[in-house]
């Protein structure tokens, strides 16, 4: 299938080369003009083929040939004269209960709702090849718009959101550009919804960006409880089907809301009004393969070509949106005090130095978790590294457990028996000998986040201890069933990655354990420094949120380092303007701009080649 972007008389491209179209797919363009123009920005600004970007906007089942048209509904009926003793499925029980329950809905029974009647898809499709169930096709009756959009009454706003909710409903006239700085709990979300109240009251719609999938459903519900509006769902965890219905939907004004990760950036939208990137300050924006883009960049290049105002959403603002604030680009809104009267965590800096760690867990952390636990309260671990450990390692010869693909160190993963590399993801059993001498003298390195949880269960027994991080939260609604267990409010231990500090509401973690919080302090990349202080001060947000205060305790062998003191006493804005000064002193972004240039190529001779070449002519335009 190709997409059709211009008519022309004459192409560079030999005609034997050129194919014929053989059928118009779609009586209309399935990307509206303003999309279309975002699409061919994208293309020449990060130097990617046209027809890719467009690709990428489009949902698969439209690049696969589906029409993007109107919408339809499928439903699934018993057939005429079909019956339970069919001799056909005499030996099938499944394809029988699914039989008995359809003849239940003699008007059928909605695709989407098979799951919540417990009908099994593969027991209708056998069912179907039998002639004993059909499908009717429906067309889509879209739903009307509610009169009343508020499903609940709205949260009243403190002097600090009402000013900046006030400051951005006075731009909502045209293209403005807002950084919304508030402490973690300061009601963020609460300036969002209220924001997008108007937004709706217009007749208009807003787009939500959210970094992680798995805050998607907890988004939703928030959404939902406060409007009567029609939602639509978008990240890369929705099957293909609900996918397109809910970006036909957004197009065609049928969706008043659209929450999603970076590529729901690509949703059309009939009558944009609004949109909002929370967590602005993420990584997860930034697209690593592919279309290279960065979803919050080109969010404000949307809402720029769109007319609209756009709203940035941070505790920990990137250093790049603080520079565009100081510089008049941004609006500056701050939120500097915990909505509900909750107060700030305070901050414990623990030395480790000649202390013996108990898979990464000191002696003093083990106290504060017992204490706290005792207390009746909830106990956040954070460790960002998943998996058991970081390394294998040979204690006769010193063979350490390398990729074979990338050179990366592979990580031990107890419970599945394997070595895993997180950076290309490769995969192999752990070997029961060293490779290299033969010997079995084989011991896992260092701790992650497997190790931490294995060892605080045999350390507090009595307790329950939840593992989140991408391992534990494969499969589907595996994360709504953790935060099931730790809304209950019963004593429990959270061990967890990065996935724990996003923008979660744990109004029983009274105590924040970091295990490390060394590993962002000399690494070769200029924005380390930024992403550590980010990531503790966010997984720090998640203590005392409620009524009891919170208490964050981090584990370090550099507890006198400048940069853990300034975070710590004086918060994340003194560090963020202190690394903002040194990197104007360095010449860094955001006072420069840094160009990528990566090779890929099937022998390694011809990228270094291409590169060195590449070398050659940057150094002649210097």
């Amino acid at each position: 299938m190709g997409i059709l972007v211009e008519v022309v008389d004459h192409s560079e491209v030999p005609a034997d080369k050129l194919k014929p179209a053989i059928a118009l797919l779609d009586s209309e363009a399935p990307l509206p003009p303003a999309l279309f123009k975002l699409c061919l920005w994208t293309s020449q600004y990060y130097q990617h083929s046209l027809g890719d970007t467009l690709s990428w906007a489009l949902p698969v089942l439209l690049r696969q040939g589906e029409l993007a048209e109107s919408r339809q509904e499928r439903f699934w009926h018993v057939a005429p004269g079909a019956s339970v003793g069919d001799p056909r499925i005499a030996r099938a029980p499944r394809q029988r209960e699914a039989l008995t329950t359809l003849a239940q809905h003699p008007h059928g029974v909605a695709h989407q709702l098979l799951s919540k009647l417990m009908l099994n898809k593969d027991s209708l499709n056998l069912l179907l090849a039998k002639e004993l169930v059909y499908v009717e096709v429906r067309s889509h009756a879209p739903s009307a718009r509610h009169e009343h959009w508020l499903a609940q009454p709205e949260l009243p706003l403190n002097t600090e959101q009402r000013a900046a909710y006030e400051a951005i409903r006075a731009g909502f006239d045209s293209f403005h550009a807002f950084l919304l700085a508030g402490v973690t709990g300061s009601g963020k979300t609460e300036v969002y919804l209220q924001l997008i109240r108007e937004t709706l009251e217009a007749g208009k719609q807003a787009l939500v960006l959210i970094p992680e999938i798995n805050l998607g459903p907890q988004t939703l519900a928030r959404f939902e409880q406060r409007f009567n509006a029609r939602i639509a769902l978008l990240h890369s965890a929705v099957n293909d089907r609900e996918r397109l219905d809910a970006w036909l939907a957004a197009r065609d004004g049928e969706a008043d809301i659209i929450i999603g990760t970076r590529s729901a950036l690509f949703t059309p939208m009939k009558n944009p009004g609004l949109i909002i990137i929370d967590e602005e300050h993420d990584g997860s924006y930034k697209q690593q393969e592919g279309l290279r883009y960065h979803a919050r960049d080109l969010a404000l290049v949307r809402a720029r070509q769109e007319n609209i105002p756009i709203v940035l959403g941070s505790a920990t603002p990137s250093l790049e949106s603080l520079h565009n604030a100081y510089t008049g680009r941004y609006g500056l809104l701050r939120l500097n005090q915990r909505a509900g009267g909750a107060q700030q965590p305070r901050f414990m800096r623990l030395d480790v130095k000649s202390r013996p760690l108990d898979s990464g867990i000191s002696g003093p952390m083990q106290q504060a978790i017992g204490q706290t636990l005792a207390a009746g309260q909830q106990v956040l671990v954070f460790l960002n590294r998943r998996g058991f450990a970081p390394t294998l390692l040979c204690h006769d010869c010193g063979w350490m457990s390398g990729c074979q693909r990338c050179d990366a160190r592979m990580t031990v993963h107890q419970r599945s028996g394997e070595l895993r590399c997180h950076h290309c993801g490769y995969v192999e059993r752990v070997p029961r000998q060293c490779p290299s001498c033969g010997k079995v003298d084989l011991r896992p390195v260092g701790a992650g986040t497997e190790r931490a949880e294995e060892r605080l269960a045999i350390l507090f027994p009595d307790f329950p201890v939840l593992r989140v991080d991408r391992d534990s939260t494969s499969r589907k609604d595996a994360m709504n069933q953790l935060f099931a267990t730790i809304q209950r409010g019963q004593p429990c231990i959270l061990v967890g990655t990065q996935m724990l500090a996003k923008g979660h509401h744990f109004p029983r973690v009274t105590l924040v354990s970091i295990l490390d919080a060394d590993g962002g302090l000399f690494s070769g990349d200029f924005r380390a420094s930024e992403r550590m202080a980010q990531l503790i001060v966010q997984v720090a947000g998640r203590a005392g949120r409620a009524e009891e205060p919170g208490k964050v305790i981090i584990q370090t062998h550099l507890a006198d380092h400048p940069l853990l003191i300034q975070l710590t006493e004086q918060g994340y804005f003194a560090f963020a303007e202190q690394a903002l000064s040194e990197r104007r002193s360095a010449g860094l972004p955001p006072f420069s701009h840094l160009a990528l240039l990566r090779a890929e190529a099937h022998k390694p001779g011809q990228a270094e080649a291409f590169l060195d070449q590449a070398c050659s002519d940057a150094e002649q335009l210097a």
